[in-house]
């Protein structure tokens, strides 16, 4: 039984479970929309969320720090402080939406798409709303 156990397992261990939600939590934070299993999605969110309340709330060095500690990208962490935290200053919360698109073709697999609720449609690809110049 599952008695008081707060998150999935997802079939990983807890050091390769915390490199992937660290992982997709830059790719959501720099495409603003991903797709992605629906368990996954579930258990990103709250992840997600906590780090654009910290970017609303707190703009100083501490909270920079406690940022790069989770996403470890410097320009992810920037337009997390810079674009994100200000567009949902006044928002109280629910920054993301999960939207089930079906299953996979191959296991069967629940799949979620996992977007910001006021999302930057040209974001995509992007970090700090320029095209990157490669």
């Amino acid at each position: 039984m599952r008695h008081r156990i707060k998150n999935r397992k997802l079939g990983r261990t807890t050091p390769h479970r915390k490199a992937m939600f660290s992982n997709m939590a830059v790719a959501l934070l720099t495409h603003e929309q991903i797709e992605t299993t629906l368990h996954k999605a579930k258990e990103i969110r709250p992840i997600v969320e906590r780090l654009i309340t910290l970017a609303k709330n707190n703009q100083s060095l501490h909270a920079r720090r406690q940022l790069l500690a989770i996403l470890k990208d410097k320009a992810v962490v920037e337009k997390v402080l810079t674009v994100l935290g200000p567009r949902y200053k006044t928002r109280p919360g629910g920054y993301l939406r999960i939207i089930k698109t079906g299953f996979r073709q191959g296991d069967n697999a629940a799949v979620a798409v996992i977007e910001f609720v006021e999302r930057d449609v040209n974001a995509k690809g992007t970090i700090l709303g320029l095209k990157e110049a490669a």
